[in-house]
Protein backbone atom coordinates (compact mmCIF):
# COMPACT_ATOMS: atom_id res chain seq x y z
CA UNK A 1 0.00 0.00 0.00
CA UNK A 2 1.42 3.36 -1.03
CA UNK A 3 1.79 6.31 1.32
CA UNK A 4 -0.92 8.18 -0.58
CA UNK A 5 -3.30 5.24 -0.30
CA UNK A 6 -2.67 5.05 3.45
CA UNK A 7 -3.55 8.75 3.76
CA UNK A 8 -6.74 8.28 1.75
CA UNK A 9 -7.84 5.32 3.86
CA UNK A 10 -6.96 7.09 7.10
CA UNK A 11 -8.98 10.18 6.13
CA UNK A 12 -11.91 8.11 4.88
CA UNK A 13 -12.00 5.94 7.99
CA UNK A 14 -11.97 9.02 10.19
CA UNK A 15 -15.03 10.39 8.35
CA UNK A 16 -16.86 7.06 8.47
CA UNK A 17 -16.28 6.59 12.19
CA UNK A 18 -17.88 9.97 12.79
CA UNK A 19 -20.69 10.02 10.23
CA UNK A 20 -21.58 6.35 9.70
CA UNK A 21 -22.49 5.44 13.25
CA UNK A 22 -25.26 3.02 14.13
CA UNK A 23 -27.87 5.76 14.49
CA UNK A 24 -27.10 7.22 11.06
CA UNK A 25 -27.26 3.81 9.37
CA UNK A 26 -30.62 3.14 11.06
CA UNK A 27 -31.97 6.55 10.03
CA UNK A 28 -31.02 5.88 6.42
CA UNK A 29 -33.27 2.81 6.45
CA UNK A 30 -36.16 5.18 7.17
CA UNK A 31 -35.41 7.24 4.09
CA UNK A 32 -33.18 9.92 5.61
CA UNK A 33 -30.26 10.95 3.38
CA UNK A 34 -26.86 10.72 5.11
CA UNK A 35 -26.03 14.26 4.04
CA UNK A 36 -23.17 14.97 6.43
CA UNK A 37 -21.42 11.76 5.44
CA UNK A 38 -21.76 12.46 1.72
CA UNK A 39 -20.78 16.13 2.07
CA UNK A 40 -17.66 15.33 4.08
CA UNK A 41 -16.50 12.70 1.60
CA UNK A 42 -17.10 15.22 -1.18
CA UNK A 43 -15.20 17.94 0.69
CA UNK A 44 -12.20 15.60 1.03
CA UNK A 45 -12.33 14.77 -2.68
CA UNK A 46 -13.32 11.12 -2.21
CA UNK A 47 -16.17 11.21 -4.74
CA UNK A 48 -13.87 11.79 -7.72
CA UNK A 49 -10.95 9.55 -6.84
CA UNK A 50 -9.37 7.65 -9.77
CA UNK A 51 -10.59 10.26 -12.27
CA UNK A 52 -7.92 12.35 -14.07
CA UNK A 53 -7.86 16.06 -13.30
CA UNK A 54 -8.45 16.90 -16.97
CA UNK A 55 -11.83 15.13 -16.66
CA UNK A 56 -12.70 17.14 -13.53
CA UNK A 57 -11.48 14.43 -11.16
CA UNK A 58 -9.07 14.38 -8.24
CA UNK A 59 -6.51 11.96 -9.62
CA UNK A 60 -5.38 8.73 -8.01
CA UNK A 61 -5.89 5.23 -9.36
CA UNK A 62 -8.42 2.43 -9.09
CA UNK A 63 -6.67 1.00 -6.02
CA UNK A 64 -7.49 4.23 -4.20
CA UNK A 65 -11.15 4.07 -5.22
CA UNK A 66 -11.57 0.42 -4.24
CA UNK A 67 -9.80 1.02 -0.92
CA UNK A 68 -12.48 3.59 -0.10
CA UNK A 69 -15.25 1.20 -1.16
CA UNK A 70 -13.77 -1.45 1.12
CA UNK A 71 -14.26 0.91 4.05
CA UNK A 72 -17.78 1.76 2.86
CA UNK A 73 -18.60 -1.93 3.25
CA UNK A 74 -16.79 -2.25 6.56
CA UNK A 75 -18.73 0.63 8.12
CA UNK A 76 -22.07 -0.12 6.39
CA UNK A 77 -22.07 3.44 5.07
CA UNK A 78 -25.58 4.23 3.74
CA UNK A 79 -24.50 6.15 0.64
CA UNK A 80 -24.26 5.32 -3.09
CA UNK A 81 -20.51 5.71 -3.45
CA UNK A 82 -20.21 2.50 -5.49
CA UNK A 83 -22.78 3.77 -7.99
CA UNK A 84 -20.94 7.09 -8.11
CA UNK A 85 -17.70 5.30 -9.01
CA UNK A 86 -19.40 3.16 -11.67
CA UNK A 87 -20.81 6.26 -13.36
CA UNK A 88 -17.45 8.03 -13.13
CA UNK A 89 -15.72 5.04 -14.74
CA UNK A 90 -18.19 4.81 -17.63
CA UNK A 91 -17.99 8.55 -18.34
CA UNK A 92 -14.22 8.57 -18.02
CA UNK A 93 -13.80 5.67 -20.47
CA UNK A 94 -15.82 7.67 -23.00
CA UNK A 95 -13.61 10.72 -22.48
CA UNK A 96 -16.38 12.62 -20.72
CA UNK A 97 -15.89 14.81 -17.65
CA UNK A 98 -17.42 13.58 -14.41
CA UNK A 99 -20.32 15.50 -12.92
CA UNK A 100 -20.63 17.35 -9.62
CA UNK A 101 -24.17 16.14 -8.90
CA UNK A 102 -25.06 12.65 -7.75
CA UNK A 103 -25.86 10.38 -10.70
CA UNK A 104 -27.30 6.90 -10.21
CA UNK A 105 -27.26 4.11 -12.78
CA UNK A 106 -29.65 1.59 -14.26
CA UNK A 107 -28.22 -1.86 -14.94
CA UNK A 108 -30.28 -1.97 -18.13
CA UNK A 109 -30.67 -5.25 -19.99
CA UNK A 110 -30.76 -5.57 -23.77
CA UNK A 111 -34.50 -6.17 -23.78
CA UNK A 112 -35.35 -3.15 -21.64
CA UNK A 113 -33.64 -0.16 -23.24
CA UNK A 114 -35.00 3.35 -22.80
CA UNK A 115 -36.57 4.89 -25.89
CA UNK A 116 -35.19 8.34 -26.72
CA UNK A 117 -36.62 10.35 -29.62
CA UNK A 118 -35.80 13.86 -30.84
CA UNK A 119 -38.64 16.37 -30.88
CA UNK A 120 -38.27 20.03 -31.80
CA UNK A 121 -35.49 21.37 -29.60
CA UNK A 122 -35.58 18.52 -27.08
CA UNK A 123 -36.18 14.82 -26.53
CA UNK A 124 -39.06 12.50 -25.65
CA UNK A 125 -38.04 9.76 -23.22
CA UNK A 126 -39.90 6.58 -22.34
CA UNK A 127 -38.73 3.67 -20.24
CA UNK A 128 -38.69 1.98 -16.88
CA UNK A 129 -35.83 0.92 -14.66
CA UNK A 130 -36.27 -1.32 -11.63
CA UNK A 131 -34.13 -1.62 -8.54
CA UNK A 132 -32.28 1.63 -9.17
CA UNK A 133 -29.92 2.46 -6.28
CA UNK A 134 -30.79 5.65 -4.41
CA UNK A 135 -32.82 7.14 -7.28
CA UNK A 136 -34.90 9.29 -4.91
CA UNK A 137 -31.77 11.22 -3.92
CA UNK A 138 -30.18 11.49 -7.38
CA UNK A 139 -30.26 14.41 -9.77
CA UNK A 140 -29.68 12.28 -12.89
CA UNK A 141 -29.65 8.67 -14.03
CA UNK A 142 -27.26 7.04 -16.50
CA UNK A 143 -29.09 4.61 -18.80
CA UNK A 144 -28.70 2.74 -22.04
CA UNK A 145 -31.20 3.98 -24.58
CA UNK A 146 -32.20 3.56 -28.20
CA UNK A 147 -32.47 6.53 -30.52
CA UNK A 148 -33.47 6.51 -34.17
CA UNK A 149 -29.78 6.26 -35.04
CA UNK A 150 -28.16 3.83 -32.61
CA UNK A 151 -27.66 2.83 -28.97
CA UNK A 152 -26.67 5.62 -26.62
CA UNK A 153 -25.39 5.97 -23.10
CA UNK A 154 -27.61 8.80 -21.88
CA UNK A 155 -27.64 11.07 -18.85
CA UNK A 156 -31.28 11.77 -18.02
CA UNK A 157 -32.40 14.41 -15.49
CA UNK A 158 -34.81 12.97 -12.94
CA UNK A 159 -36.82 16.17 -12.41
CA UNK A 160 -39.90 14.91 -14.29
CA UNK A 161 -39.48 11.18 -13.76
CA UNK A 162 -41.83 9.20 -11.54
CA UNK A 163 -40.06 7.38 -8.75
CA UNK A 164 -41.56 4.54 -6.75
CA UNK A 165 -39.56 4.11 -3.58
CA UNK A 166 -38.35 0.69 -2.50
CA UNK A 167 -35.52 -0.88 -0.55
CA UNK A 168 -33.42 -4.01 -0.43
CA UNK A 169 -33.04 -6.37 2.52
CA UNK A 170 -30.47 -4.03 4.07
CA UNK A 171 -32.87 -1.09 3.94
CA UNK A 172 -30.89 0.65 1.21
CA UNK A 173 -32.92 2.64 -1.32
CA UNK A 174 -33.69 0.59 -4.43
CA UNK A 175 -36.31 2.47 -6.44
CA UNK A 176 -38.29 2.14 -9.67
CA UNK A 177 -37.89 4.97 -12.17
CA UNK A 178 -40.52 5.69 -14.84
CA UNK A 179 -40.32 7.95 -17.89
CA UNK A 180 -43.67 8.02 -19.72
CA UNK A 181 -43.21 10.15 -22.85
CA UNK A 182 -41.43 12.78 -20.78
CA UNK A 183 -40.15 15.83 -22.64
CA UNK A 184 -36.54 16.63 -21.74
CA UNK A 185 -34.98 19.77 -23.11
CA UNK A 186 -31.38 18.67 -22.93
CA UNK A 187 -29.80 15.21 -22.72
CA UNK A 188 -26.13 14.31 -22.79
CA UNK A 189 -25.66 11.21 -24.98
CA UNK A 190 -22.80 9.15 -26.35
CA UNK A 191 -22.98 6.40 -28.97
CA UNK A 192 -21.85 3.07 -27.54
CA UNK A 193 -21.69 -0.63 -28.33
CA UNK A 194 -24.52 -2.14 -26.30
CA UNK A 195 -22.85 -5.51 -25.69
CA UNK A 196 -19.69 -3.83 -24.45
CA UNK A 197 -21.53 -1.41 -22.16
CA UNK A 198 -23.83 -4.03 -20.61
CA UNK A 199 -20.82 -6.23 -19.89
CA UNK A 200 -18.79 -3.34 -18.49
CA UNK A 201 -21.62 -2.29 -16.15
CA UNK A 202 -22.05 -5.87 -14.92
CA UNK A 203 -18.35 -6.44 -14.25
CA UNK A 204 -17.65 -3.03 -12.73
CA UNK A 205 -20.74 -3.30 -10.56
CA UNK A 206 -19.81 -6.84 -9.59
CA UNK A 207 -16.35 -5.75 -8.52
CA UNK A 208 -17.63 -2.82 -6.46
CA UNK A 209 -20.03 -5.18 -4.66
CA UNK A 210 -17.28 -7.76 -4.09
CA UNK A 211 -14.98 -5.16 -2.55
CA UNK A 212 -17.68 -3.83 -0.22
CA UNK A 213 -18.69 -7.35 0.76
CA UNK A 214 -15.16 -8.22 1.85
CA UNK A 215 -15.13 -5.00 3.88
CA UNK A 216 -18.38 -6.08 5.53
CA UNK A 217 -16.86 -9.52 6.16
CA UNK A 218 -14.00 -7.89 8.06
CA UNK A 219 -16.50 -6.14 10.30
CA UNK A 220 -18.47 -9.36 10.79
CA UNK A 221 -15.30 -11.17 11.80
CA UNK A 222 -14.36 -8.39 14.23
CA UNK A 223 -17.80 -8.43 15.87
CA UNK A 224 -17.72 -12.20 16.38
CA UNK A 225 -14.19 -12.06 17.81
CA UNK A 226 -15.26 -9.33 20.20
CA UNK A 227 -18.30 -11.34 21.28
CA UNK A 228 -16.46 -14.59 22.06
CA UNK A 229 -13.76 -12.66 23.94
CA UNK A 230 -16.25 -10.88 26.21
CA UNK A 231 -18.89 -13.57 26.78
CA UNK A 232 -18.73 -16.68 28.95
CA UNK A 233 -20.83 -19.83 29.19
CA UNK A 234 -20.69 -22.54 31.87
CA UNK A 235 -17.87 -20.65 33.55
CA UNK A 236 -15.64 -20.56 30.46
CA UNK A 237 -15.01 -17.85 27.85
CA UNK A 238 -16.74 -18.69 24.59
CA UNK A 239 -13.47 -18.72 22.67
CA UNK A 240 -12.33 -21.72 24.76
CA UNK A 241 -15.01 -24.00 23.33
CA UNK A 242 -13.83 -26.21 20.48
CA UNK A 243 -17.02 -25.74 18.46
CA UNK A 244 -16.64 -21.96 18.63
CA UNK A 245 -12.98 -22.22 17.63
CA UNK A 246 -14.00 -24.28 14.61
CA UNK A 247 -16.59 -21.68 13.62
CA UNK A 248 -14.05 -18.88 13.95
CA UNK A 249 -11.53 -20.81 11.84
CA UNK A 250 -14.17 -21.12 9.11
CA UNK A 251 -14.92 -17.39 9.25
CA UNK A 252 -11.24 -16.48 9.10
CA UNK A 253 -10.68 -18.88 6.20
CA UNK A 254 -13.56 -17.47 4.17
CA UNK A 255 -12.41 -13.91 4.82
CA UNK A 256 -8.85 -14.73 3.73
CA UNK A 257 -9.99 -16.53 0.57
CA UNK A 258 -12.39 -13.80 -0.52
CA UNK A 259 -9.86 -11.09 0.26
CA UNK A 260 -7.28 -12.72 -2.02
CA UNK A 261 -9.85 -13.22 -4.79
CA UNK A 262 -10.91 -9.58 -4.66
CA UNK A 263 -7.32 -8.29 -4.62
CA UNK A 264 -6.61 -10.33 -7.75
CA UNK A 265 -9.71 -8.87 -9.38
CA UNK A 266 -8.67 -5.30 -8.55
CA UNK A 267 -5.19 -5.94 -9.96
CA UNK A 268 -6.69 -7.14 -13.24
CA UNK A 269 -9.30 -4.37 -13.53
CA UNK A 270 -7.02 -1.60 -14.80
CA UNK A 271 -5.88 -3.69 -17.78
CA UNK A 272 -9.15 -5.49 -18.42
CA UNK A 273 -12.43 -4.23 -16.87
CA UNK A 274 -14.19 -7.48 -17.84
CA UNK A 275 -11.52 -9.92 -16.70
CA UNK A 276 -12.16 -13.49 -15.56
CA UNK A 277 -10.67 -12.56 -12.17
CA UNK A 278 -13.65 -10.28 -11.53
CA UNK A 279 -16.06 -13.10 -12.36
CA UNK A 280 -14.18 -15.50 -10.07
CA UNK A 281 -14.12 -12.94 -7.25
CA UNK A 282 -17.84 -12.16 -7.32
CA UNK A 283 -18.69 -15.86 -7.43
CA UNK A 284 -16.27 -16.68 -4.60
CA UNK A 285 -17.55 -13.89 -2.36
CA UNK A 286 -21.18 -14.76 -3.11
CA UNK A 287 -20.57 -18.38 -2.13
CA UNK A 288 -18.88 -17.33 1.11
CA UNK A 289 -21.95 -15.43 2.31
CA UNK A 290 -23.96 -18.64 2.47
CA UNK A 291 -21.48 -19.88 5.09
CA UNK A 292 -20.38 -16.85 7.08
CA UNK A 293 -23.73 -15.21 7.83
CA UNK A 294 -25.28 -18.28 9.51
CA UNK A 295 -22.06 -18.90 11.47
CA UNK A 296 -21.88 -15.32 12.75
CA UNK A 297 -25.52 -15.33 13.83
CA UNK A 298 -25.12 -18.72 15.47
CA UNK A 299 -22.12 -17.52 17.50
CA UNK A 300 -23.87 -14.35 18.66
CA UNK A 301 -27.16 -16.21 19.14
CA UNK A 302 -30.19 -14.11 20.12
CA UNK A 303 -28.29 -10.87 20.68
CA UNK A 304 -27.10 -10.91 17.07
CA UNK A 305 -30.69 -10.82 15.82
CA UNK A 306 -31.67 -7.74 17.80
CA UNK A 307 -32.04 -4.38 16.09
CA UNK A 308 -29.83 -2.80 18.76
CA UNK A 309 -26.81 -4.90 17.80
CA UNK A 310 -24.93 -3.86 14.66
CA UNK A 311 -24.25 -7.35 13.29
CA UNK A 312 -27.31 -7.10 11.07
CA UNK A 313 -25.89 -4.00 9.38
CA UNK A 314 -23.22 -6.26 7.89
CA UNK A 315 -25.14 -9.50 7.39
CA UNK A 316 -28.14 -7.88 5.71
CA UNK A 317 -25.85 -5.98 3.35
CA UNK A 318 -23.99 -9.17 2.55
CA UNK A 319 -27.24 -10.93 1.68
CA UNK A 320 -28.40 -7.95 -0.39
CA UNK A 321 -25.16 -7.26 -2.27
CA UNK A 322 -24.85 -10.97 -3.03
CA UNK A 323 -27.91 -10.63 -5.28
CA UNK A 324 -26.79 -7.45 -7.03
CA UNK A 325 -24.75 -7.34 -10.25
CA UNK A 326 -24.91 -11.08 -10.73
CA UNK A 327 -25.99 -13.95 -8.51
CA UNK A 328 -23.97 -17.17 -8.24
CA UNK A 329 -25.85 -18.77 -11.12
CA UNK A 330 -25.19 -15.75 -13.36
CA UNK A 331 -21.45 -15.80 -12.79
CA UNK A 332 -21.29 -19.60 -12.98
CA UNK A 333 -22.79 -19.45 -16.47
CA UNK A 334 -20.36 -16.73 -17.54
CA UNK A 335 -17.36 -18.67 -16.22
CA UNK A 336 -18.59 -21.97 -17.68
CA UNK A 337 -19.00 -20.37 -21.10
CA UNK A 338 -15.44 -19.06 -20.98
CA UNK A 339 -14.08 -22.42 -19.84
CA UNK A 340 -15.85 -24.23 -22.68
CA UNK A 341 -14.03 -22.00 -25.16
CA UNK A 342 -10.58 -22.95 -23.85
CA UNK A 343 -8.24 -25.27 -25.71
CA UNK A 344 -7.43 -28.53 -23.98
CA UNK A 345 -4.13 -27.32 -22.50
CA UNK A 346 -5.35 -23.90 -21.39
CA UNK A 347 -7.42 -25.02 -18.38
CA UNK A 348 -4.33 -26.10 -16.42
CA UNK A 349 -2.65 -22.78 -17.17
CA UNK A 350 -5.76 -20.90 -16.05
CA UNK A 351 -5.88 -22.72 -12.71
CA UNK A 352 -2.16 -22.71 -11.92
CA UNK A 353 -0.96 -19.64 -13.85
CA UNK A 354 1.76 -21.91 -15.28
CA UNK A 355 2.32 -22.14 -19.03
CA UNK A 356 1.37 -25.58 -20.36
CA UNK A 357 3.16 -26.23 -23.64
CA UNK A 358 2.45 -29.94 -23.90
CA UNK A 359 1.09 -31.17 -27.20
CA UNK A 360 -1.88 -33.39 -27.81
CA UNK A 361 -0.93 -37.05 -28.09
CA UNK A 362 -3.13 -39.39 -30.09
CA UNK A 363 -3.52 -42.73 -28.40
CA UNK A 364 -4.32 -45.55 -30.79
Amino acid sequence: MSEMQEMIMESTEKILKEYSKKEIVNEAENGIWAKELWDNLEAYGMLKVAVPEELMGNGGDQYDAFSILYLIGKYSAPIPLAENYIVNKLLMDLGESVQDEFITISATEHKNLFQIREKDDGWIVSGKAKYVPWARFAQKILVLGETEEDTKLALLPLDNAKIKEGKNLAGEARDEVFFDNVYVEEIKTKSVDIEEQVEKILYTGGLTRSVMMVGALENLLALTKEHISERSQFGRPLYRFQAVQQHMAQLAGEFAATNVAVKNAISSYEKNPVSKEIAFAKLRVNEAIEKVNPIAHQILAAIGFTFEHTLHHSTRRLWSWREEFGKESDWEQIIAKDLMNLNQNELWSLITNVENSSQKVDVK
